[in-house]
């Protein structure tokens, strides 16, 4: 699609409105895990994908010249993603605050090269009706975006359908943020396809996350009344943690898969090696 010559203002107010909650999206989530001192539950797969998809996306805004607000969106979006991803390191890696601030700093600086040094390449040839650098930019924006959400489905297999450690307040400013930004696209003069996309399924795929904590929810409502008459948390619960232990948990089972090969290997070895002398 070509660049926006004018943008209208419906776009601009729905867009700023998308803006000002993504801008803020992932704040109740830091805190929350600053509060727990715990990231369970929260990839940080999830949180390093989001932080590196900020950069195509940003390339992709700008060269597309989208209004301002969507412009600023993905840079919001980049860092706070990043400061998650921090924080997954510091309380589920164990790594130090200060390694960890280190890391963070040298990935927001990698990232910021790496966008301004897209834009001044790309923007050229697209202004030369050559499209298919800019295509490709917003094809790997998507592609890593969604891909953040891929570890989420196998945490709710290991939970059945449990959502642990994710903050419900920021998945709803994040919905709205979806939201207010396709309709900033669709108030467009010319509707791009690719991030509309993009921003339609980050919103059915939230959604699909509540609806399955729900399910859970009205799956062990008499275990969880049971463990609230006797004072407990479900988790706290010898019937909780005996319903919760049925979950599938697919990463447990492909290390122990792999696991076993790398001891099958290592145990063949010195059998070869006595047979080689």
């Amino acid at each position: 699609m070509a660049p926006q010559t004018s943008i209208p203002l419906a776009a601009t107010v729905l867009g700023t409105i998308g803006t000002v909650f993504w801008a803020v999206q992932l704040v109740p989530q830091i805190y929350r895990n600053y509060r727990t001192k715990s990231t369970e539950g929260l990839p940080a797969a999830m949180m390093l994908l989001w932080s590196v998809a900020g950069v195509p996306f940003g390339v992709y805004a700008v060269v597309q010249r989208f209004n301002v607000p969507l412009m600023v969106q993905p840079q919001c979006f980049c860092v706070l993603c990043g400061v998650a991803w921090a924080q997954c390191m510091v309380y589920s890696r164990k790594w130090r605050v200060w390694t960890a601030t280190l890391a963070l700093g040298a990935l927001l600086l990698v990232f910021a090269g790496v966008q301004v040094g897209l834009v001044l390449a790309i923007r050229p040839a697209y202004a030369a009706d050559t499209s298919w650098p800019v295509l490709a930019i917003g094809i790997l924006a998507f592609v890593v975006l969604i891909a953040g959400y891929l570890p989420i489905p196998f945490e709710l297999l290991k939970r059945r359908g449990r959502v642990v450690g994710i903050d419900f307040v920021f998945l709803a400013i994040d919905w709205n943020g979806a939201f207010f930004s396709l309709m900033a696209l669709v108030a467009q003069r010319e509707f791009d396809v690719l991030f509309g996309s993009l921003y339609a399924l980050c919103c059915a795929i939230e959604m699909g996350m509540v609806v399955s904590h729900l399910v859970w929810m009205a799956r062990t409502r008499r275990i969880r009344r049971t463990a609230a008459e006797a004072g407990v948390a479900f988790d706290e619960c010898d019937e909780g943690v005996a319903w919760q232990e049925k979950g599938w948990d697919v990463g447990a089972q492909l290390r122990t898969v792999f696991g076993r090969g790398e001891g099958e290997r290592k145990a063949e070895a010195p059998v070869e090696e006595r047979g080689a002398v």
